[in-house]
């Protein structure tokens, strides 16, 4: 079993986390700083690519701030924004102007409703961490894309949350920090999956806070608590709770503030011109007439 058979042993609780996410809608831009600033760094890096998309996934959109800008960006595009939360597209269907509104799908990242080569931009930000099994999530992608196509993304690495981590690790033995997948292990899954060209990279950024059941509480609001199935089960409890934040404390830094580890992974890859579908080589018809 490779590195990334073994991430996906870890079986999201997606019924937990659609929950999560749902209820955390209402605050969600409020707190999720963090993530509205990886957007906005993935919208820079657009400006790089070579591309006039006609039709966008926003997958994962949240409560579509991203799904506005893309809207903004290519104004002659058609944008579906996609979450697995409702309560989230309520608020993403309000994005754009009155005659141009992004069009909503309610389904998981997993299983994409769409038709083969119906995209040209799958635009995915801070979503594939919850993704049941990424390899799935990457061939869907691969299927919906039309050739010459993007997939532009961003998720989390195995080192995000390394402070909560730890200091849940001092108390007890339980899982309480959802398992992130390696950047490596993402490259391999989009070239299995099919899609050519990819590039990787990781940086790193922290947030601090002032005591940690602020940052617990904001975690939770951005619904990114641990939804794995062999997560921790039933109420945490004061006393237990009271012993995270103090092995917290170990890592107060000069300023006298509690850091948060964020490793931020970066990946695009393209849909190939060219597949091939046993001795067949198949080219997209759009690919031989040329733009138009």
């Amino acid at each position: 079993m490779n590195r990334a058979d073994e991430r996906r042993v870890s079986v999201l609780d997606k019924v937990k986390a659609r929950r999560s996410f749902g209820r955390a809608a209402d605050r969600y831009d409020d707190v999720a700083v963090l993530q509205h600033e990886i957007g906005r760094r993935m919208l820079e890096r657009l400006e790089t690519m070579r591309i006039a998309p006609r039709r966008i996934l926003d997958l994962g959109c949240g409560t579509g701030v991203a799904t506005g800008d893309l809207l903004r960006r290519y104004p002659q595009a058609e944008v579906f924004a996609l979450d697995f939360a409702l309560p989230m597209l309520q608020y993403a269907r309000r994005r754009g102007r009155w005659l141009r509104r992004p069009r909503c799908l309610c389904a998981d990242l997993d299983r994409l409703p769409l038709a083969d080569q119906s995209v040209d931009l799958v635009f995915a930000n801070a979503a594939l961490q919850w993704s049941g099994d990424p390899l799935q999530a990457f061939t869907g992608i691969a299927r919906v894309l039309r050739p010459g196509g993007l997939l532009l993304f961003t998720s989390f690495g195995p080192d995000t949350l390394s402070e909560l981590r730890a200091a849940w690790a001092a108390v007890d033995a339980s899982a309480h920090v959802h398992a992130f997948v390696d950047m490596h292990d993402y490259g391999d899954m989009l070239l299995h999956a099919g899609l050519a060209d990819p590039v990787m990279d990781v940086e790193r950024m922290t947030l601090t806070y002032a005591d940690a059941r602020h940052l617990m509480r904001e975690i939770k609001i951005v619904g990114a608590g641990n939804a794995s199935v062999d997560r921790a089960r039933g109420l945490l409890g004061r006393r237990r709770l009271d012993a995270v934040c103090a092995a917290y404390e170990h890592f107060r830094d000069g300023d006298g503030r509690l850091p948060v580890t964020y490793e931020v992974v970066h990946g695009h890859a393209w849909a190939p011109v060219q597949r091939r579908v046993g001795d067949e080589t198949r080219i997209g018809v759009d690919v031989l007439r040329g733009p138009r």
